[in-house]
């Protein structure tokens, strides 16, 4: 006799898109039960206060990725959500008191600045780029072949064919098909270095190669990296960059209310301690409390190798796979720090503390490819760079839910840094030493910065592991490297969001398409799932 299930799915984690998968599975009638471990839902989205009248994107902290299916289907504009764009996508203030802006309509005659030959190249690129993203954005909502055998990329034109992707990729023309495969193996510097020849402008575009990737910009594969970062949308607009009316907390918010609309039942403060295996089958969970909930099949939101690792017993999983999830890599060199300011900064090139449209941008402080490459040969020696990059968000000059009358509060994403800090350093001991350097540096740009801090929240590496499950720090779930993506995606033969037990699956960042918040990885997980309920294959 078959044992009781409590519900038909549990998902381990309430995370975005745990919360995207839980709702499509409760459309098709399923029954659904969330088991989240922190107080509040949406995992690395969400918005706390982290000074007294101060509330920001506390991990994840801008919107471009997050998919227009999904912000359909679930309806997320009528749950409240919010979504207004950048005044401008970027600005690049320069040590020597020049700046680049880049934005729709400006970023031309801005580069003209530099190079007359890197402004006229500019549409060229930016057509090219456009062109391979559509290719990545039919790619995001499908599930990759299960490749078995050989490397994925070694099987790149078989896999395009049977993703759907064949009629797409037959149109594109011999150089766009070399476009394609070179954006796949080079490095971002390289493929920068082919198109300008000014740094602004390189240093602007190759930023997103090195986001959250423990690389330098001539790493071979970050050319993927940047595209990855370009081929999302706001309100329709491709490749543009906004911000959630309430910060990130407000997309998993609405999530909440559209998963719970749908019937789902989100269960706080309960962290997952094991899932359970009978004769190869997962049959449910174990919580923190010792509760045993049985279900149909067991969801993971997790990081893989929290899964893998600390959440099944390693006697029920093939030495092979272990072995393989063992050398899945995850550690990216992010630092990432909340700043609570009495005023905006005033910047060398660009003075004023009343709200410019360069206070809307992303701030980008990494003047040049060279330097970014330093920063990362900096931090593999000495654990941190002595002249790091950072991105610095001023969501307030948006969004005045966030901050006083007055005041602002502004996000620090930070790089380079070690995940784990060499000759037996400790992040503990670290943090606000590099939260110092990281400072001095804004302050380098904007002479104000220092003194105008009320308040700080500083997370290091170890600290976004500990609070998200982000392993090593990684915003990704797994580095985004060539043996690591689409049909590898977290490794051969699951690629399709089974594991390798009968009833487990995965729908976190982890899987295809990979990081930011983007709900595709939970939407294409669901439609697994629900497949395998109509085949009858989970009773």
């Amino acid at each position: 006799m078959a044992a009781h299930c409590d519900t038909d799915v549990v998902i381990i984690g309430a995370g975005h898109n745990a919360l995207v998968c839980a709702s499509y599975l409760a459309d098709a009638g399923l029954s659904v039960m969330l088991l989240e471990q922190r107080a509040v839902a949406g995992g690395a989205a969400v918005t706390e206060e982290f000074h007294p009248g101060f509330r920001n994107s506390v991990a994840a902290y801008t919107v471009s990725l997050l998919h227009p299916q999904v912000v359909r289907d679930l309806d997320l504009m009528g749950h409240g959500l919010r979504i207004v764009e950048r005044s401008i996508a970027n600005f690049l203030p320069l040590p020597d008191g020049q700046y680049l802006k880049i934005g729709a309509g400006i970023t031309a005659q801005e580069v003209a600045k530099f190079s007359s030959g890197d402004a006229a190249r500019l549409d060229e690129y930016g057509r090219r780029l456009e062109t391979v993203a559509d290719v990545l954005r039919d790619l995001t909502l499908q599930t990759p072949p299960n490749v078995t055998q050989g490397s994925w990329l070694q099987t790149l034109p078989d896999l395009l064919r049977t993703a759907a992707l064949g009629k797409r990729v037959s149109r594109l023309d011999l150089p766009m098909r070399r476009e394609l495969l070179g954006l796949f193996v080079k490095s971002a510097g390289d493929y920068l270095d082919d198109w300008f020849e000014s740094a602004p402008i390189k240093a602007a575009f190759g930023f997103d190669g090195i986001v959250g990737n423990y690389a330098s910009p001539y790493a071979g594969g970050s050319a993927y990296v940047l595209l990855h970062h370009v081929f999302g949308e706001v309100n329709g607009k491709k490749g543009a960059w906004g911000h959630a009316i309430g910060g990130m907390g407000a997309i998993a918010q609405a999530m909440v209310k559209a998963a719970e609309s749908r019937g789902v039942a989100i269960r706080l403060s309960s962290p997952v301690r094991e899932v359970i295996v009978e004769r190869g089958h997962a049959v449910g969970v174990v919580t923190g409390s010792g509760q045993r909930i049985r279900a149909r099949c067991v969801v993971s939101n997790t990081h893989p190798k929290i899964l893998y690792e600390r959440l099944i017993d390693p006697a029920v999983l093939d030495p092979a796979f272990k072995e393989q999830i063992g050398r899945y890599r995850s550690g990216s060199g992010t630092f990432r720090m909340n700043v609570a300011l009495a005023e905006l900064p005033d910047f060398t090139a660009l003075p004023g503390r009343s709200v410019a449209e360069h206070h809307g941008a992303g701030i980008i402080m990494g003047p040049s490819l060279a330097y970014m490459d330093q920063a990362y040969l900096d931090a593999r020696a000495h654990g941190w760079s002595r002249k790091p990059i950072v991105e610095m968000l001023i969501p307030s000059t948006l969004d005045d839910s966030l901050a006083p009358p007055g005041q602002h509060v502004a996000s620090l994403f930070c790089q380079h840094v070690a995940p784990v800090l060499p000759d037996g350093m400790s992040w503990d001991d670290k943090r606000d030493e590099v939260a110092e350097v990281m400072i001095d540096l804004v302050n380098d740009y904007a002479p104000n910065f220092r003194a105008s801090i009320l308040g700080r929240q500083v997370l290091s590496p170890l600290d976004l592991e500990r609070q998200f499950g982000l392993v090593g720090g990684d915003i990704f779930h797994g580095c985004l490297s060539l043996d690591q993506l689409f049909s590898a995606r977290p490794m051969l033969g699951h690629a399709d969001y089974r594991g390798p037990l009968k009833g487990l699956y995965m729908c976190g960042a982890g899987t295809h398409p990979g990081g930011g918040v983007s709900g595709a990885p939970g939407h294409n997980a669901a439609r697994e799932i629900l497949a395998d309920f109509r085949r009858r294959r989970l009773r």
